[in-house]
């Protein structure tokens, strides 16, 4: 079984997922419109950079899947965040200042009662996030 997370932009998805790609690295799959085959209908009134899919490939095999709303309205995503658990606490350090840069912390990367590490921020594409290094589990 697979669960991942499907994040929708407001024409920023390109740029979005290459600030992710540049993060965590891994390998990133972009579809705009301009890539349809011939003889598919793409809606007339969107720009053919539009992006229908893209997926980021992280080196550990999860995934990351967005592409561009077809509506547009730009609303911010409310009650959702992505979850990054680092295995370090500088490798959380590192994802949570890039992530942050540009956007806004709403809790600042620190120790927690529940956690090594424990940051929230939004980046500069509204999406919401969560940088935890947890504490090891007594085995």
């Amino acid at each position: 079984m697979a669960l991942y997370s499907y994040r929708f932009f407001s024409g920023t998805c390109r740029e979005a997922m290459s600030r992710y790609q540049e993060i965590f690295g891994g390998e990133l799959d972009v579809m705009g419109l301009g890539d349809m085959p011939p003889g598919e209908d793409a809606p007339p009134d969107l720009d053919p950079d539009f992006v229908m899919h893209a997926a980021l490939t992280l080196p550990d095999g999860d995934l990351l899947m967005a592409s561009d709303d077809p509506s547009g309205d730009g609303s911010p995503v409310r009650g959702v965040s992505i979850y990054f658990g680092a295995s370090t606490i500088e490798d959380g350090e590192r994802v949570f200042e890039q992530l942050a840069d540009g956007g806004s912390v709403d809790m600042p990367y620190e120790e927690v009662f529940w956690a090594k590490r424990f940051g929230s921020c939004t980046d500069r594409f509204g999406t919401n996030w969560m940088v935890s290094v947890d504490h090891p589990t007594d085995g």
